[in-house]
């Protein structure tokens, strides 16, 4: 890869979806930014991905190919990330698509800016539906307290995602992206969102998205919130807060004042924590 532009790494995680991975892999090597490689992660699959994979790396070299024993898409997000060499990233699940100026774009919105914390773009939904994806706009309270706002291939910087702990491989059921994005992101940190819709969901029958049941959704409401707990006692309980008003630590530390059940408060708010 060229030294001459900051260097992009499209992460695609594949477990048992070689059919719709070569549409996929067609749309990475079409991007009108150059400098990209794409590290397709064979995640322990019964299929014939290898064989596709193979086939892509032989057509161009910056397809790369890993195979790893399966571990969940967490997991091979993260086992991808780690063998990726770009500035910024990029994670594409091996059924969804991108335009060919989704990467060009995006990067010339983080070099202009480098308080920028990550680009996404408009989503158009394909396959089963055919609409815009309408996601609900971004801010920071909306995405801590409301539900998720930014799908899976937003591009962020590789420095950014060393600061956290990955893609969480306790989010067995989904919504692993929600959480990184949680991870990733400060209440101050710019979110920028393209005019454009540069990328392409594909909606199926049958999918991680639509096997999520009632039980499965509180399950990972529920892992949010835990892993992200200290976050949460900051940010929603009111008597976290005023544990860090002088007056009250002069309280505390004189008559060794302790309040356990402040600990146990949000759980009583947990069904309030995402608003369905």
């Amino acid at each position: 890869m060229s030294d001459l532009y900051p260097a992009i790494s499209i992460i695609v995680p594949c477990y048992n979806q070689a059919q719709y991975l070569p549409e996929t892999l067609q749309t990475v090597l079409e991007q009108a930014y150059a400098n990209w490689e794409c590290i397709i992660v064979n995640d322990g699959s019964p299929d014939n991905t290898e064989e596709v994979a193979l086939e892509w790396c032989g057509k161009d070299d910056r397809f790369k190919y890993l195979k790893k024993e399966n571990g969940g898409l967490s997991d091979a997000r993260n086992y991808g990330i780690k063998h990726s060499l770009g500035k910024y990233i990029l994670p594409l699940d091996s059924d969804d698509k991108i335009s060919k100026d989704y990467t060009r774009e995006a990067i010339e919105v983080l070099e202009k800016d480098s308080a920028i914390k990550l680009v996404f773009c408009r989503a158009q939904l394909f396959g089963g539906d055919s609409q815009e994806w309408e996601l609900l706009p971004y801010t920071y309270e909306n995405l801590l307290l409301v539900r998720n706002c930014i799908y899976c291939s937003a591009i962020y910087k590789r420095e950014d995602y060393n600061k956290t702990v990955g893609y969480n491989v306790n989010m067995i059921y989904g919504w692993e992206d929600y959480d990184f994005w949680i991870s990733l992101l400060n209440k101050d940190d710019k979110v920028v969102k393209l005019d454009k819709i540069h990328f392409f969901y594909r909606t199926k029958d049958v999918s991680m998205r639509t096997l999520i049941t009632k039980e499965k959704e509180d399950y990972l409401r529920l892992q949010i919130f835990k892993n992200h707990q200290e976050l949460y006692l900051q940010y929603i309980n009111p008597i976290a807060q005023f544990r860090e008003l002088k007056e009250f630590k002069l309280i505390e530390n004189s008559l060794q004042y302790r309040i356990g059940g402040y600990v146990l408060a949000p759980f009583r708010y947990i069904s309030k924590i995402f608003k369905k």
